[in-house]
């Protein structure tokens, strides 16, 4: 498939506006993280778990779209604040499952409630049909690469 210059340009410009658009309601909406002292990867760990109940690792990386390593280390810093603990099954001493705290449930449960708030405010500068329409529009390009949306 040839790309013309106009195409190409379109596509870098579209790109750009997309990132620069998603980096500033990402530093906008991850202040409101900052009263329970957690990073965007700490914050993503401790939600799934919240809405999704026990996970490996493994899952955890996938849902948030974070490499294990780097998974790893957060869980690590978690862990060392008393917000969660790994568990190994007792049916299959191989799988270690990361479970929240009570600690660790009730500032997930705050976080998210302000986080949530800010999304809403964030998205308030779009009328309800322009958010419907971005995020089918999110989701299309997500898909294409194979990547849920």
């Amino acid at each position: 498939m040839k790309t013309t210059a106009a195409a190409t340009y379109r596509s870098l410009n579209t790109y750009t506006k997309l990132m620069r658009a998603a980096e500033s309601v990402t530093s906008r909406v991850s202040r409101s993280m900052t009263a329970a002292e957690l990073t965007i990867s700490q914050f993503g760990v401790l939600e799934a778990i919240y809405h999704k109940g026990p996970l490996c690792q493994r899952d955890i990386a996938a849902k948030i779209l974070k490499s294990t390593g780097n998974i790893t280390m957060v869980i690590d810093n978690l862990e060392k604040r008393g917000l969660v603990k790994r568990q190994r099954d007792s049916q299959d001493r191989r799988y270690l499952a990361v479970h929240l705290t009570d600690g660790g449930r009730e500032l997930v449960a705050k976080a998210f409630a302000a986080v949530e708030t800010a999304i809403v405010q964030e998205l308030a500068a779009l009328s309800e049909q322009e958010q419907e329409h971005l995020g089918a529009l999110c989701k299309k390009l997500g898909l294409k690469g194979g990547v849920p949306g």
